[in-house]
């Protein structure tokens, strides 16, 4: 049975859907739901049974912890304790695609924390997740709104192919913004450390909070998207662009594989008469719109029978391109 769908203006939500979305929630069941980054599978964060749905739904491990999202940074006091620069970031940064993990007060389920100490919080900025939010008047468990391990889903039809019937309630809000996850720092001891990098960059961070924050050396268990293998489609995906590897990986048995292209440029070497098709290739022209259109351009190439996904390394680390090869690191990652 495929999933009930509302569409909801993403800029003005109608009160209708929201109030009904939120009802759901408030019952125990699943509502996905767009945020500026991807689609969330949202849960009652404080009900351990409505949790651990999201686990059942989605195939996630168990060990995999969930954000918590608010309609307010006030209210995350009600679960975790706020240090002076968590709630600096929280004043410049919310609401944005910025998660951190915080200690936690002990009153969220361990189905959420995953059993640990501490909790992650954030304050999207779409306004269809905020009026639910604010509707719901809970803290509201939301990882992607995906099966786990695929690519996270950037518009309703994503999430009902991947969730079919399993979730409640798919609320139709168009095509995120951000395209990839949201930033997740550590906020837990002295220095702020990155767990996750996401669609707010660590250069703007560091230089409109004036804080540093370390690369590495935080515990990576804390966050999700750090552990597992993510973000990847049902065909390969090869970021080595040099020309003999492709080739190798093109002709397997004989056969020469139909291939797809994504990056800012055109490939400066021949890759198959597949890769020259324009169903199979796929350009940006930014960064940013590269991070915005990498999970639904995987998903395009599975539908349009790519055999092999060769991606272009994004050509920076800097701003979004941390995250972009990030995500695209873990997409092409084996079993």
């Amino acid at each position: 049975m495929p999933p009930r769908i509302l569409p909801v203006d993403p800029w003005n939500p109608q009160p209708g859907p929201i109030a009904e979305a939120a009802e759901i929630l408030l019952s125990g069941g699943l509502v996905a739901f767009p945020t500026e980054t991807v689609y969330g599978l949202g849960a009652h964060g404080l009900d351990p049974r409505a949790a651990a749905k999201i686990f059942a739904a989605k195939g996630r491990p168990a060990d995999n912890p969930l954000i918590l999202h608010f309609a307010a940074p006030e209210a995350v006091d009600e679960v975790a304790l706020v240090p002076p620069n968590a709630e600096r970031l929280m004043e410049l940064f919310w609401p944005g695609p910025l998660t951190l993990v915080l200690p936690s007060r002990g009153v969220v389920p361990l189905e959420v924390t995953s059993g640990l100490d501490s909790v992650a919080v954030r304050m999207p900025s779409h306004p269809a997740a905020l009026a639910l939010l604010a509707r719901a008047n809970v803290p509201v468990a939301a990882p992607s709104a995906n099966s786990s391990g695929r690519p996270s889903p950037t518009d309703a039809a994503a999430v009902a192919s991947d969730l079919g019937d399993g979730v409640d309630l798919i609320l139709d809000g168009g095509e995120t913004s951000v395209g990839v996850e949201s930033t997740v720092l550590d906020a837990t001891g002295e220095q702020l450390v990155l767990l996750r990098p996401g669609g707010c960059a660590v250069e703007e961070i560091e230089a409109r909070s004036g804080m540093k924050v370390l690369l590495s050396g935080g515990a990576a268990h804390r966050s999700p998207g750090t552990r597992y293998r993510h973000y990847a489609p049902r065909v390969p995906l090869l970021l080595d662009t040099d020309a003999e590897k492709i080739a190798r990986a093109a002709e397997p048995n004989g056969r020469t594989l139909r291939i797809a292209w994504i990056g800012m440029h055109a490939p400066e070497i021949s890759l198959g008469e597949g890769v020259a098709h324009p169903g199979l290739r796929i350009l940006f022209d930014s960064p940013e719109n590269y991070a915005r259109g990498l999970f639904h351009a995987l998903r395009v190439f599975e539908e349009r029978g790519a055999d092999l996904i060769a991606a272009q390394w994004p050509p920076s680390e800097a701003g979004i391109g941390r995250a972009l090869r990030d995500r695209l690191t873990r997409a092409s990652m084996k079993e």
